[in-house]
């Protein structure tokens, strides 16, 4: 059970996507954006990447809250080896959906908590793999007109019309693709004493 000495969680985060799947493990959080450069360093991979930026966004939030449990994520796009994130307008998108058309990619979807209290700070990786259909320009123009998915990495809404665009999807952490692997956040929160199912330790 939450206590008056539960430590205060936090979502590193400003992602309406990621706020709502935290939500459902019915702790109280809020959100604090964590300010992070998101450029990729020169040669490193779509893995690589997505861990460093989820445990920098931790590591960002929780210096400015030491007293807080502080969770940080991070989703990029492995188009082949490269890394791909969100395309922030209309043309990026159709350049992204038009390169993933038909292709295997993988979803590198990873997750950091940081406790500066007890010195705790771990990153897990969630790899979603996913098969794109063949996609016309007429398919990807109407669901980009109706989902503006521009702050999505890769441009696939997946929880919305976005399913539409592929035909398969393999993860053993099913909320991964939308943004934050609720089962290993869980591994990390309990790890860092916070248990969603008995509270605080």
């Amino acid at each position: 059970m939450l206590t008056e000495n539960t430590p205060h969680l936090i979502l590193g985060s400003t992602s309406r996507y990621r706020r709502e799947l935290l939500e459902r493990l019915r702790l109280p959080f809020r959100c604090v954006s964590p300010q992070v450069d998101e450029t990729p360093l020169a040669g490193e991979t779509p893995a690589a990447l997505a861990q460093r930026l989820a445990l920098a966004k931790a590591q960002a939030v929780a210096a400015l809250h030491p007293g807080a449990v502080v969770i940080g994520s991070d989703q990029v796009a492995d188009v082949g080896g490269e890394p791909v994130g969100k395309p922030g307008n209309h043309a990026r998108a159709v350049a992204q959906l038009r390169r993933m058309s038909g292709r295997d990619i993988v979803f590198q979807t990873a997750v950091a908590v940081v406790r500066p209290a007890t010195r705790f700070a771990e990153v897990r990786l969630a790899p979603v793999q996913v098969r794109f259909r063949a996609l016309t320009d007429a398919e990807i123009e109407h669901y980009l007109q109706l989902e503006q998915p521009y702050d999505c990495a890769g441009s696939a809404k997946c929880e919305t019309l976005g399913i539409a665009l592929l035909s398969a999807i393999e993860s053993d952490d099913p909320t991964a693709l939308i943004g934050l692997p609720l089962i290993r956040t869980c591994e990390l929160l309990r790890a860092a004493g916070l248990d969603p199912l008995l509270g605080a330790r």
